[in-house]
C-alpha cells in the first residue's frame, strides 16, 4: 500500500466509527427517547424540609428542631419546556395607552412592544403532605336559596303609644304627693297626688251658683269650665251631691304602668307647662335598630325580626318591623328601624341592648360559598380556586349580598368549582408573590431565523432625545429626515428586553441625579438654530447608556462656535424640564 492510500485510508475509517456509532445512537434513541431536561431531572437531589419551617432543610429524613414536625421530601420541580406565551395587544413603550392589534410605530416613531397573557403564572403547586399539614380544606360552590338576614343591634325603648304626661291646666301647689319615687308601679285610677288651686276652687263655686238659680245656660257653661280646667265628670258628681266646692282636688292615674319621670314633690308650686309626672306601660316595648347602608334596601314594614339578649341566653322574642324612619344618620350613616315586642313579663327594659335579626326574605338559586372562603383586598375580592393535584390558583370575583355564613358570587365563579376554606391566606400570599415576580420577568423572545446575533432592541425615547440602538441609522423625528449611516452599539451592556427598555431608562435616569453626567462623542451634525446637535456617544455610565447615535438638545446660552463634523467632543448633561440637555460643550483634549 502506498503511503498516500495509507493517509486516505485513516479518515475512511474514522467516517464509519462515526456512522456506526451514530447508527447505535439512533437505534437506542427508538427504544427510549430521552431529552436533555429529562436527564436533568435525573440528577436532581432531592432534600428533607420541614412543611412549617421551609428554611430547615436536610439532606436525610428526621425531626425539625423548631417544631419536631416530621421532615417531608422535597419533591423536585418537573422541569418543562415553557409554552409559549399569547400575545394579546401592542403598546407604545413610552404610552401604554396607545393600543394596537398588531406590530407597527407609535406617534413617536418607536416600535411598539407586545404584551402578553401571564395565563397562570400565579398558580401554586404544593405536594399533599404539605397541603395535610396546612389544613386545607375544599367546599364546592353550591347553588342555592340566600336568605337577607340582616344581623344588626338595638336597644329596649318605652313604647310611645302607651305613655301619658300629667299636667295641670291651672297654677297651684302639691298638697299631698301619693307617688314618691320614680319606677313605682301604679294602677289605672290610682291617686297620684292632692293639688290646692284658687282657680278650681272658683270654678267650683260658680258651678254651685249655677245649680242653685236652675240656669240652664250658666249650669252648661259653668261645667264644661270645670271639665276643660281638668276635673273629672266623676269629681263633678260628687260636687253636685254635696253643693261644697273641694278645697283640695284628687288627680288619678290614667293607665296602668310605672313612674317613668316625677319631676315635683310635695309643697312645690306647680304651672301648666311644668311635666308633673309620667307613666309608661311596659306591656309592650319598642326596640330601636341600627341598618347599615348597604342593607338598607331589604328593610320593609311588617318583615319577621327577633331577639335575643346576650344576659338572657336561650330565650328568643319574635317581633315585627313597625316603621322605617325616612333619614339616615348622617354621623354613623345607619337608617334606624323600630321593631314591636310584646313584653308581658316586662323582662325586657328601657335601655337595655339587644342582638336583632332582621328577615328580608329569600333570593332564589343564587351562587353561593362560605364567607371564610373570600379573600378581602384593597381593590377587589378573590379566592382560591382549587384545580386538582395540589394545584391552586388566586382568582377574582365579584361579591354580592352577605348573610350569616354565606355569600353570594355574582361573577368569577361557576357551580361546581372548589374553593379554599382553610389555610387559603397562605396560598394566596403564595400565588401573589408568584405573580409579581412573573410581572417583573420579560417574555421570552422568539429565535431569530439569521445567524446575526445582534440583538434588535428597537427605538425608545426618553424626555426629548430620541435614541436608536438598532442596526439601521437613527432617525430624527422631529424633522422625519433619515440619517446617513448605522453606529455599532455596545450590546453586551444592553441585555434588557424591547419592553423593559423604558423601565431601565427610568431607573437610570433617578440613579444619574447622584452622579455627574459627562460623556464623550463624535460630531455628525450640527443645527445651531435649532439648539441641537446629533453625535455618536461613547457609553455613559451615569444613565446606564451604550455607545449610539442621537440627537441632543442644547441650551440656548451654549455657543457652538468653533466645533465642526467629525469633531470629537465632550459634553456634560443636564435633566431639565423637557429631558436631558447639553449644557456645556467643548474639544476633547
Amino acid at each position: 500500500m502506498s503511503k498516500y492510500n495509507k493517509v486516505g485510508f485513516v479518515p475512511v475509517m474514522v467516517i464509519l466509527s462515526l456512522l456506526a456509532a451514530c447508527s447505535d445512537d439512533k437505534s437506542a434513541n427508538q427504544t427510549t427517547t430521552e431529552t436533555a431536561m429529562d436527564h436533568a431531572q435525573k440528577h436532581l437531589d432531592p432534600k428533607y424540609v420541614c412543611p412549617m419551617h421551609p428554611n430547615i432543610i436536610r439532606d436525610k429524613p428526621g425531626n425539625c428542631p423548631i417544631c419536631g414536625m416530621t421532615l417531608i421530601k422535597k419533591e423536585p420541580e418537573q422541569v418543562s419546556k415553557p409554552a409559549e406565551k399569547k400575545i394579546l395587544y401592542w403598546v407604545a413603550p413610552m404610552d401604554p395607552s396607545y393600543r394596537r392589534d398588531g406590530p407597527g410605530k407609535s406617534p413617536m416613531g418607536m416600535d411598539l412592544v407586545p404584551v402578553y397573557d401571564e395565563g397562570g403564572d400565579s398558580d401554586v403547586t404544593i405536594s399533599s403532605a404539605v397541603e395535610n399539614n396546612l389544613g386545607v380544606r375544599t367546599l364546592p360552590v353550591e347553588r342555592g336559596k340566600l336568605w337577607r338576614k340582616i344581623d344588626t343591634v338595638g336597644y329596649v325603648d318605652f313604647d310611645e303609644n302607651r305613655i301619658s304626661h300629667i299636667h295641670l291646666r291651672s297654677t297651684g301647689w302639691i298638697e299631698k304627693l301619693i307617688v314618691h319615687s320614680e319606677g313605682e308601679r301604679v294602677k289605672k285610677g290610682q291617686l297620684l297626688f292632692e293639688l290646692y288651686s284658687p282657680e278650681l276652687v272658683n270654678a267650683q263655686d260658680d258651678y254651685i251658683q249655677a245649680l242653685r238659680t236652675g240656669n240652664k245656660f250658666l249650669l252648661s257653661a259653668s261645667r264644661e269650665r270645670l271639665q276643660a280646667l281638668g276635673i273629672s265628670d266623676q269629681q263633678i258628681k260628687v260636687i253636685q251631691k254635696k253643693m261644697r266646692s273641694e278645697q283640695f282636688v284628687r288627680v288619678y292615674a290614667p293607665q296602668d304602668g310605672i313612674v317613668a319621670k316625677l319631676m315635683v314633690r310635695e309643697g312645690m308650686y306647680v304651672s301648666p307647662q311644668m311635666e308633673v309626672m309620667s307613666l309608661a306601660d311596659l306591656s309592650s316595648i319598642w326596640i330601636l335598630g341600627e341598618v347599615f347602608e348597604s342593607q338598607a334596601n331589604w328593610v320593609k314594614e311588617g318583615q319577621p325580626a327577633d331577639v335575643r339578649l346576650s344576659y338572657i341566653p336561650g330565650r328568643e322574642w319574635e317581633g315585627s318591623v313597625e316603621y322605617i324612619y325616612p333619614s339616615l344618620n348622617q354621623k354613623t350613616r345607619t337608617l334606624k328601624v323600630r321593631l314591636r315586642f310584646d313584653n308581658p313579663d316586662e323582662v325586657l327594659k328601657p335601655n337595655m341592648f339587644a342582638n336583632v335579626s332582621i328577615y328580608g326574605g329569600p333570593k332564589e338559586q343564587t351562587l353561593i360559598i362560605p364567607r371564610e372562603a373570600l379573600i378581602r383586598g384593597g381593590g377587589d375580592d378573590r379566592v382560591i380556586l382549587a384545580l386538582g393535584k395540589g394545584r391552586f390558583r388566586a382568582v377574582r370575583v365579584t361579591a354580592g349580598i352577605e348573610s350569616g355564613n354565606w355569600i353570594e358570587i355574582m361573577a368569577g365563579l361557576q357551580e361546581g368549582d372548589r374553593v379554599v376554606t382553610s389555610g387559603q391566606f397562605l396560598i394566596d400570599s403564595e400565588a401573589s408573590q408568584k405573580a409579581s415576580f412573573g410581572r417583573m420577568q420579560s417574555p421570552s423572545e422568539p429565535t431569530e431565523p439569521s445567524m446575526d446575533k445582534t440583538r434588535k432592541i428597537g427605538k425608545a425615547q426618553t424626555d426629548g432625545q430620541t435614541m436608536d440602538t438598532s442596526a439601521p441609522a437613527p432617525v430624527d423625528h422631529s424633522a422625519h429626515q433619515s440619517m446617513e449611516k448605522p453606529v455599532p452599539v455596545d450590546h453586551s451592556a444592553q441585555q434588557a428586553k424591547d419592553e423593559n427598555v423604558p423601565a431601565a431608562m427610568e431607573h437610570s435616569q433617578h440613579e444619574a441625579q447622584a452622579a455627574p453626567l459627562r460623556g464623550r462623542g463624535v460630531l455628525h451634525e450640527i443645527l445651531p438654530a435649532e439648539h441641537k446637535v446629533k453625535m455618536s456617544h461613547d457609553p455613559i455610565p451615569a444613565l446606564q447608556w451604550s455607545s449610539m447615535t442621537m440627537y441632543f438638545k442644547v441650551k440656548p446660552e451654549v455657543k457652538l462656535d468653533g466645533l465642526n463634523v467629525d469633531d470629537k467632543v465632550e459634553f456634560e448633561l443636564e435633566n431639565g424640564t423637557g429631558g436631558y440637555v447639553i449644557k456645556t460643550i467643548r474639544l476633547a483634549k
